[in-house]
């Protein structure tokens, strides 16, 4: 999912080069894609990497991910403290913290880690909030 025409057309491109099967570019902004009956709680996983702290990029993955699937988020050296700070967010979302897993880039001295959250429950009918209010009033 993509939100800029651009970087969409891109990734299509990439799907094509790559010959992907079963992959599909979404051009779209998560909050809206999120309410949309045919997307939500559809996915086996969503998958991000340095969109957002880790409330708000939760209401971004989790309603767009089914029950007993998968929210993945690649993270930085902040990431132990700043996924504990995002647990009531993900309780509120219908996720669970799973697995915070260290691991080493190359080239990349700073550490990383894959940040796992399952989908325990439903996420509420109200969530992702509008465009926008997400990242300026994250879930506490």
């Amino acid at each position: 999912m993509e939100s800029v025409g651009k970087k969409a057309a891109f990734l299509n491109h990439i799907v094509g080069k790559l010959e992907l099967k079963d992959v599909i570019v979404i051009k779209g902004r998560a909050e809206e894609v999120g309410r949309d009956a045919a997307r939500r709680e559809r996915y086996d996983w969503a998958v991000a990497r340095a969109v957002a702290e880790m409330p708000t990029l939760l209401e971004y993955l989790l309603p767009l991910v089914k029950r007993g699937g998968k929210a993945l988020a690649q993270k930085g050296e902040n990431a132990p403290a700043e996924t504990h700070g995002a647990e009531k967010a993900a309780g509120i979302l219908g996720g669970c913290l799973a697995q915070i897993i260290p691991v080493e880039l190359p080239g990349v001295v700073e550490p990383r880690y894959l940040v796992v959250f399952d989908k325990v429950a439903a996420t509420p009918a109200k969530y992702p909030r509008r465009p926008g209010t997400p990242s300026k009033e994250p879930l506490k």
